[in-house]
């Protein structure tokens, strides 16, 4: 990481060159035109956006893949409404999912699932659940395993695997379990503990971790207008992106980048810097440097894999089509994955009220027969499996167009992570190079995590030193960071340190892990033992120093329950024992008890909390 000052900001301007003009590397010209530093920001194609570009075809606006604003980073979330100002629209969500040619509302409700699938089905389910809950599959490697021990293996098969595999086009044994576990995030045990003692107390329904289920955050004119607002700003103030400008080299001298040679518009071009922001794919960055990385980085860089996308927009003469956002399709009889209503999503996309764009989206990989075919065919192919879903009449559709989209998702397969922290190791001896961004760092980050990155990698060069690579890896990082603490970047960096630190919690969250840590069943049994031991033990000696008439009753008392027992010396030691035995066998039967229902109401917030956070599962494949 670099450490430069602040004081050495003058010697950094116009210095800062940054690869890729997607959400990522946009970000960090925004923020470093914040702290009055000018860059360059190199993009090799002819629009802003990378994957979150808006298309705009004949008046109609349409995404490529659909991007919903939604963050819990409040210094992401400032940033979209200081470029986006009135343009950020709050839009209500409506999706589903079209299995077996029937319609299931999604975010998972489980009466309707159950219902919709039958009650065999329904039936072989529950079983399922609870096979899975007794005996999961270990170790859970693959995504298959992970979704399985979570849902059960029937319901994985039916909602789960078409889909997935349309995705990545791999089987889904082939995925790693770590991606599912990167994408997919419960709360953790004690916020969940913590969230369910306050509402249970306050009935405070706010109080409810906000999620993407119920609404989103929306460009006016889809979210690559947000880039091309940050562009005009970068462009307008003294810095610089230049558009189909291909980076051919990158100069590596002394464990430093020098430069890089770009082909713009046909012309070979050098630009210098004291610092590199690179957001392209790790494959190719390695593969441009010059001179060349030893044979195995290269090969290592080379097993990196990407999934493509290609977007089919249709244009249908008919006002409303259909009521959701967008719908996946789970039907192995079609190749179409998902279709977004871009009408849905903002009334502005669509020019004329009287008529809807679709984008059916197809995952492919490039130089397939999807990716190569031709774009008539591609719209003819959209129109059929539009009939035949049976949510358009195909002649209803007057006009199309096609946007293919290489390297859209980084592929997590089962070497993809030690290739990853190979490259990782070698890149760490070169000072002045960061990546960010999801393809930048071959990670699957959403937009607001790849913009994170974007703003750390910024404060490094200012002189912090934030590992990037944590972003979109802990929990706490990213999601469930306090606003005050994310608006600070000084106490953000405490959830991410470099080197382990302790982590402080406040008195509640102490006061919640002590009220429901497990008790030592054999050290509370002999405390107990030993209290009541001496209770006795005591008791007949203030008995014994007494004297008196009052012993004979007190003898008879409790002899009664403690067989040889005396108001004596003898007496004090046999009643010691026994009590010990008494207060042991009570003592061990509490903590138990005690243990085993906590226990179940701790599974109990457990499990619902889980099924909060993964049934918008499908969201996040």
């Amino acid at each position: 990481m670099n450490t430069e000052t602040n004081s050495n900001k003058e010697s950094l301007d116009n210095q800062v060159v940054i690869i890729g003009a997607g959400p990522a590397g946009l970000t960090a010209g925004y923020e470093l035109l914040k702290e009055g530093i000018h860059s360059t920001v190199v993009e090799k194609d002819n629009v802003v956006g990378g994957l979150s570009r808006t298309v705009n075809y004949n008046g109609y606006h349409f995404d490529i893949g659909g991007h919903r604003f939604f963050t819990k980073v409040q210094v992401v979330d400032d940033m979209w409404h200081e470029v986006l100002g009135d343009d950020f629209l709050t839009r209500s969500r409506l999706s589903r999912i079209f299995y077996n040619n029937k319609f299931f509302n999604y975010p998972f409700n489980l009466t309707n699932a159950l219902f919709g699938l039958g009650i065999w089905n329904s039936i072989m389910i529950v079983i399922s659940y609870l096979w899975a809950q007794v005996f999961p599959q270990k170790p859970e490697k693959t995504f298959d395993q992970w979704v399985s021990n979570r849902f059960g293996r029937r319901l994985y098969k039916i909602f789960f695997e078409t889909y997935t595999e349309k995705v990545w086009g791999i089987p889904c044994n082939e995925i790693s379990a770590e991606w599912a576990a990167q994408r997919i995030k419960g709360l953790s045990l004690l916020k969940a503990i913590k969230n369910t003692l306050i509402k249970e107390q306050t009935g405070n329904k706010q109080l409810v971790v906000k999620t993407l289920i119920d609404s989103f955050k929306y460009p006016k004119y889809g979210p690559g207008m947000m880039w091309e607002k940050v562009t005009d700003i970068l462009n307008r103030d003294g810095s610089r992106v230049l558009l189909n400008s291909d980076v051919s080299k990158i100069y590596i001298n002394n464990n430093r980048v020098e430069k890089i040679e770009i082909i713009e518009n046909g012309n070979s071009k050098d630009i210098s810097g004291n610092n590199f922001i690179s957001s392209m794919p790790i494959r190719e960055l390695i593969q441009k440097f010059d001179p060349p990385v030893p044979d195995e980085i290269l090969k290592t860089a080379n097993d990196l894999k990407y999934r493509d996308f290609l977007t089919v927009s249709l244009v249908v003469k008919k006002k409303d089509v259909f009521p959701d956002n967008w719908i996946y399709i789970h039907d192995p009889k079609v190749e179409v994955g998902r279709i977004q209503n871009f009408k849905n999503w903002s009334k502005d996309m669509v020019p004329s009220e009287e008529k809807t764009c679709l984008g059916l989206e197809y995952f492919c990989f490039e130089g397939d027969g999807l990716w190569s075919m031709d774009d008539k065919d591609l719209i003819e192919l959209g129109k059929k499996e539009l009939q035949q879903t049976g949510l358009v009449d195909a002649s209803l559709v007057e006009d199309g167009t096609v946007v293919r989209m290489p390297k859209a998702y980084p592929v997590y397969d089962s070497t993809y992570l030690e290739s990853v922290n190979t490259i990782r190791k070698y890149l760490n001896d070169i000072g002045n190079l960061q990546l960010i961004g999801r393809n930048g760092m071959h990670k699957y980050n959403n937009q607001d995590h790849s913009m994170l990155t974007a703003m750390l990698a910024v404060k490094n060069i200012l002189g912090a030193n934030y590992d990037l690579w944590k972003v979109n890896a802990d929990q706490e990082y990213h999601e469930e960071i306090s606003k005050d603490e994310v608006t600070d970047f000084k106490a953000l960096s405490s959830t991410q340190p470099l080197v382990p630190e302790t982590v402080t919690q406040s008195p509640v969250d102490i006061a919640i892990i002590r009220a429901f840590a497990r008790l030592d069943k054999l050290a509370f049994a002999i405390s107990i033992g030993a209290v009541a031991g001496m209770a006795i033990f005591l008791a007949t000696l203030i008995l014994i120093l007494k004297g008196g008439n009052v012993i004979g009753p007190n003898l008879n008392l409790l002899g009664q329950y403690f067989i040889g027992y005396t108001v004596s010396i003898k007496g004090a030691f046999i009643g010691f024992g026994y009590s010990f035995l008494w207060g042991f066998i009570f003592g061990w039967l509490f903590a138990y008890l005690r243990n085993f229902f906590t226990g179940l109401y701790i599974l109990r917030i457990k499990k619902k909390t889980e099924y909060s956070s993964f049934k918008d599962f499908i969201d996040y494949i």
